[in-house]
């Protein structure tokens, strides 16, 4: 289904041109190729997140409010579509009165047993955004330092705007005036971007890898040095997902929903994970992990860009299309601190790390990074790295590495997890734990072709990418864990 362009008369009084782009739901190549987006003109959805402004969720409310947050996301995914069909207040106004019912529903549930959250009453309103201001659209996040500590953590409040990858030159998927850009891809006439799937990616979104500094000190799976840090590392080998384990779940925010995520996320470790798997039911399950550890690690796929169309939720149903990409390499590493020793993580403890709409939301918790085999000294977090020939993608993501001594979870699945600073200081009343990193390596197609799952209003950029992770070792595979840890030795 082909969208003309359409003119959009915005609430300002503006006018913005829709230029002409394929919908979910064409199965070839071709149906995508061609097709351009003026991405100066061009707008997305933005919503306020009311999952991140949830405190507290008392048990009688988790299942209204997984039901609520997944009816938010999918009331987005059909307002998007409707307004790239040529549709701007009447879209808005209908979102808004959507949410609002959908939020009031939200907000009786949690009333019943805690604390009213009548403060989420105010989130029913969207707006359109242009999407070359959006976090990671080719602005000023792209040409930050990552040096202060990425890797080794952050402070809650630190943003991630003060370290993103540091770009020289030109990128070399940006379209040159009338002709092609550098990997084939048709410039419209008018100067537009390819589109590589519905929604994007655009060129902007890539960078060649050899045109950013090096601005990481160590790889980030590297364990922490110095005096007083806990040296050692605890590694768990759970396979590549070779068993095709995915769904479009999120068991940790959104349980009890089928297609909670709207996108299709890979899983390695526990066989059971899905949205309705509860501790019990995770506890009892078989594992992929050849140590036993049953714990659960999942991450959105990443898609070759071939216009392949899987009509099943969370794909082409959610506008993600493209053949899922199995990684290369799938390494889960649990490190030390910088400060001293790092006490057991408790079962069950559910840590997500990234944001899957930091597009829009912004780089607050925006937390996973980009690179290629052989310069990951060079972290990207708002590019898709291009690799040269023999070089793989790699995505990183390095967890929260301290807790607040009580919680296994938080209302917004944020709050009970901080980062340490830079020196491995955890915040007042947090306590180190070991710090997971997962790193994820790739065969891809060269060139500007691939891309991360995403909600399509966040137009599948890399800053949105995230993982997530329950911990649910025995208790002596922990333990054992945390002695290797701190005593500076390298187990499996």
């Amino acid at each position: 289904m082909l969208i003309g362009a359409t003119a959009l008369l915005l609430g300002g009084g503006g006018l913005a041109a829709y230029a002409t782009t394929a919908l979910a739901g064409n199965s070839t190549p071709d149906a995508m190729a061609g097709h351009s987006q003026h991405t100066a003109s061009a707008f997305t959805l933005s919503c306020p997140d009311v999952g991140e402004r949830l405190r507290q969720v008392p048990r009688s409310a988790k299942l209204p409010v997984s039901k609520g947050l997944s009816s938010l996301d999918k009331q987005v995914h059909d307002a998007y579509h409707k307004m790239m069909g040529g549709t701007g207040d009447s879209v808005l106004t209908g979102l808004k009165t959507q949410r609002a019912k959908t939020i009031k529903m939200m907000v009786t549930a949690i009333s019943k047993d805690a604390k009213r959250p009548g403060y989420l009453l105010k989130m029913s309103g969207c707006t359109m955004k242009p999407v070359n201001e959006g976090a990671g659209a080719g602005g000023n996040d792209s040409t930050k330092s990552v040096q202060d500590g990425w890797y080794q953590g952050r402070t809650q409040n630190q943003t991630q705007g003060q370290d993103g990858g540091q770009v020289q030159g030109q990128d070399p998927g940006q379209v040159q005036d009338g002709g092609q850009d550098q990997n084939g891809g048709q410039q419209d006439q008018n100067g537009g971007q390819q589109q590589g799937q519905p929604g994007g990616p655009v060129a902007d979104d890539f960078v060649d890898i050899n045109n950013v500094q090096p601005n990481a000190d160590a790889p980030p799976f590297a364990a922490p040095q110095g005096g007083n840090a806990s040296t050692g590392t605890f590694v768990t080998e759970c396979g590549r997902n070779e068993d095709g384990h995915f769904n479009s779940d999120n068991v940790i925010v959104t349980p009890g929903v089928s297609n909670g995520a709207h996108h299709t996320h890979d899983y390695v470790g526990n066989k059971a994970t899905d949205a309705f798997a509860d501790d019990n039911k995770l506890a009892a399950s078989d594992t992929t992990c050849d140590n036993g550890d049953q714990s659960t690690h999942y991450w959105p796929v990443l898609r070759k860009l071939d216009g392949n169309a899987e009509q099943k939720p969370g794909a082409a149903q959610d506008a993600n299309v493209g053949t899922t990409l199995t990684p290369a390499t799938v390494t889960l590493t649990f490190r030390g601190s910088q400060s001293g020793e790092v006490r057991a993580m408790p079962r069950f403890l559910k840590i997500i790390t990234g944001d899957a709409k930091a597009f829009t939301n912004g780089t607050k918790n925006a937390n996973a990074s980009w690179s290629c085999t052989g310069f990951e000294n060079r972290q990207l977090k708002d590019k898709y790295p291009l690799c040269p020939q023999g070089s793989q993608v790699v995505r990183t993501f390095a967890f929260q590495n301290c807790w607040n001594g009580r919680d296994i979870d938080s209302g917004n699945h944020r709050d009970h997890m901080a980062f340490s600073d830079q020196n491995g200081n955890c915040p007042n009343g947090f306590q180190a734990v070991p710090q997971l990193v997962q790193r994820i390596t790739y065969d891809v197609p060269q060139g500007q072709s691939f891309a991360v799952d995403s909600f399509p209003e966040q137009l599948h950029k890399p800053v949105t990418d995230h993982g997530d992770f329950i911990n649910v070792m025995p208790d002596n595979l922990m333990s054992k864990a945390v002695d290797c840890i701190n005593n500076g030795q390298e187990c499996t």
